[in-house]
């Protein structure tokens, strides 16, 4: 049976002079950024290291009063404890506090004041050197009555980044200039809006493929002026896939916008031999996740268009996803293979799979990567649960791409991210003759992410198409 944790206080009566109670923590960054949070003082002293290192400290030091709020935390919940009134505080501080400092704070009864059951306490708090850092007095009124109760448990705090990992991506591709980009069937204002804020940061060139009547009163509705933007006027979303899909034969667009069309009418026809995009590679789908609980872009493959991918086509799509995060700047991608089970089993094709793409690395079939798998996802993100089950990989804890055994898979584990994780997605059609964006437009900034995604990844193959030349 586990023991509940109590808090007890010392009422007035029972506090003597020389009582003591100490108290001791370890300064982490988490605790200045939270203290920070939490009441305001952004001091670059405490939170900017590139001007702490030019102060006179040369590093970030932490808020004194977080030291003042240890002392209040001793008389709060140790001497005198529950029932305790704060009346009144002095510190004096005498040397900083760094990240990784260890504070032993002391609170001891000097003087008692019967008339108004008052205590005076001083206050000294040393770190790991035996060094005071901070000293003073604080008067309390002190409980008359004994108090016990169960200790509080209160919920952990996660603080996420305070920037999108999307923002290198973002900066990159503006340096490489627009793609012309075939928009289809945009008759909705959201698809509006999406275009022209892409076009507005500089990622894409629009051409309009609809019936124009439709785009221009979608326009109005968004409230964007399109007067720029080249509009070709075909009757209906079936004409206007298959004019996109022919400029992007004919090399007069860079990029695809799946706008109105389903997403089931547009793959259909990308994977006609004479009308569609197909190359010697295989279509697949990458989503780049901003995962705040995660420390960096983490790429899922395939969410999207193989439903239920054979060896050959997973071979395909890993090294489709392998080659984007090449694009990204990502050097030497880690690849953890997903499956049911860690272990190869013969009933269970998705681990069979997953070795057999491993091996596959290891003869050269697949390059540019680090795989390892089957692999279940707790194992890939986190380092303790894998060591738990001697598992060990260079992926564990540090993956760059996930590789699902299907669509069904990757989708649910891209919404629970999403929803559960708070994470931000934008995603790629790759393999066709020009990527596409297939995703339905209910984000703006992930709409432009996704523009962004495609300059790198169109840019990346047109150097490796150089190369062998």
């Amino acid at each position: 049976m586990q023991t509940m944790e109590y808090l007890e206080n010392r009422t007035f009566d029972e506090i003597q002079i020389g009582d003591s109670a100490t108290l001791t923590r370890t300064l982490t960054e988490k605790d200045i950024q939270v203290f920070a949070i939490m009441s305001g003082d952004i001091n670059p002293a405490h939170v900017d290291i590139e001007y702490a290192q030019s102060e006179m400290f040369h590093k970030i030091i932490g808020h004194g009063m977080w030291g003042g709020a240890l002392i209040s935390t001793v008389l709060g919940t140790q001497l005198p404890g529950p029932g305790t009134i704060y009346v009144g505080q002095t510190i004096r501080f005498k040397k900083p506090v760094a990240i990784g400092d260890t504070l032993t704070v002391k609170v001891t009864a000097i003087e008692k004041k019967p008339e108004k059951k008052r205590v005076i306490f001083s206050c000294e708090a040393q770190n790991q050197k035996d060094e005071v850092v901070m000293e003073g007095q604080a008067e309390v009124v002190a409980p008359t009555k004994k108090i016990r109760r169960p200790k509080a448990i209160l919920p952990e705090i996660s603080l996420r980044r305070p920037y999108s990992l999307f923002d290198t991506y973002l900066a990159q591709a503006k340096q490489l200039g627009p793609l012309k980009a075939g928009v289809i069937h945009p008759v909705h204002a959201k698809i509006i809006e999406a275009v022209h804020d892409a076009q507005l940061s500089g990622y894409i060139n629009p051409v309009l493929i609809g019936k124009k009547a439709r785009i221009l009163h979608a326009a109005e509705e968004a409230g964007v002026d399109i007067s720029q933007y080249e509009i070709v006027d075909v009757e209906h979303s079936h004409a206007a896939t298959a004019r996109t899909l022919a400029l992007a034969r004919s090399g007069e667009l860079e990029l695809i916008v799946r706008g109105g069309v389903t997403k089931e009418e547009l793959l259909h026809t990308m994977q006609k031999l004479d009308k569609g995009l197909l190359t010697e590679r295989h279509m697949s789908y990458v989503l780049v996740l901003d995962v705040p609980t995660y420390p960096k872009a983490l790429i899922l493959t395939d969410p999207l268009v193989n439903i239920d991918p054979n060896l050959e086509v997973k071979r395909g799509i890993t090294q489709n996803a392998i080659d984007f995060a090449l694009s990204l700047g990502i050097e030497r991608p880690k690849v953890a293979i997903l499956a049911g089970m860690d272990n190869v089993s013969p009933t269970m094709r998705s681990t069979v799979d997953a070795a057999s793409l491993c091996k596959m690395a290891e003869r050269g079939q697949i390059k540019g990567g680090v795989l390892d798998g089957p692999l279940t996802f707790d194992n890939i993100i986190s380092t303790e649960v894998a060591r738990s089950k001697g598992i060990s990989s260079p992926v564990i804890g540090d993956a760059d791409i996930l590789v699902v055994p299907s669509v069904e898979t990757g989708n649910i584990l891209a919404e629970q991210l999403e929803y559960l994780a708070e994470s931000k997605n934008a995603g790629l059609l790759l393999g066709g003759r020009v990527p596409v964006l297939m995703s339905r437009i209910n984000d703006v900034y992930s709409s432009t992410v996704a523009c962004a995604l495609a300059i790198l990844d169109r840019d990346y193959q047109q150097r490796e198409s150089q190369k062998n030349i």
